[in-house]
């Protein structure tokens, strides 16, 4: 069984369903990654009616799509989201508040330095997980980068609520498509009777 996402046109799928074939699978079905989600959360084992909405933030992506599920069967009514829109846009905030600290503290700007900017990033991306299971974390790059008085070193320590303030405006970024969906789908938050939250971001 392959997951492909809810916008997939029959096209895509059956390309999808083709590259399995090609690899040696036996295709079974192709399902949606919503409906994936949704069985993989048992929402099926409720044997009642529902509406409900899985909202997909995951490293690059952001979807959100809204279910109708009923006697077992799972019928996409909607499904938006923003392709611009993911981890890596989280990382990028965090990395640009190492900068401007860094560049606040020292009077140097690791913004052209490749060297520095990939650690920058590296440890960006660790902060970000760490404060999934943390309130606050400690990035500490020793000997990030040198000037005439010698060697300079990043110290810095990133609390959960600093990180949400970096991302609120990201995090605004996913309302848009979330009611553009429910709108699709004739119906209001109201309607919905579970959130399922998913992707890597979800977190």
């Amino acid at each position: 069984v392959i997951t492909v996402p809810a916008y997939f046109n029959d096209a895509q799928r059956q390309a999808t369903k083709d590259a399995g074939t090609i690899a040696g699978l036996e295709v079974l079905r192709i399902i949606n990654e919503p409906t994936a989600s949704s069985l993989a959360y048992g929402v099926d084992k409720a044997n009642e009616e529902a509406t409900i909405a899985v909202f997909d933030l995951g490293g690059g992506t952001f979807d959100i799509t809204i279910l109708q599920m009923g006697d077992g069967v799972f019928e996409v009514k909607s499904t938006n989201g923003d392709t611009y829109l993911g981890g890596d846009d989280f990382d990028q905030e965090i990395l640009e508040w190492l900068i401007g600290e860094f560049r606040q503290e020292t009077g140097i700007d690791l913004s052209k330095d490749r060297m520095a900017l990939q650690r920058l990033r590296d440890a960006a991306e660790r902060a970000k997980v760490d404060l999934s299971s943390v309130l606050e974390t400690e990035i500490n790059l020793p000997f990030i980068t040198a000037d005439a008085s010698g060697p300079a070193h990043l110290v810095k320590t990133l609390s959960r609520s600093r990180l949400e303030q970096l991302v609120a405006g990201l995090i605004d970024r996913t309302e848009g498509p979330c009611k553009q969906a429910l709108n699709d789908a004739g119906l209001t938050a109201s309607d919905i009777d579970e959130v399922i939250v998913v992707g890597g971001m979800s977190r």
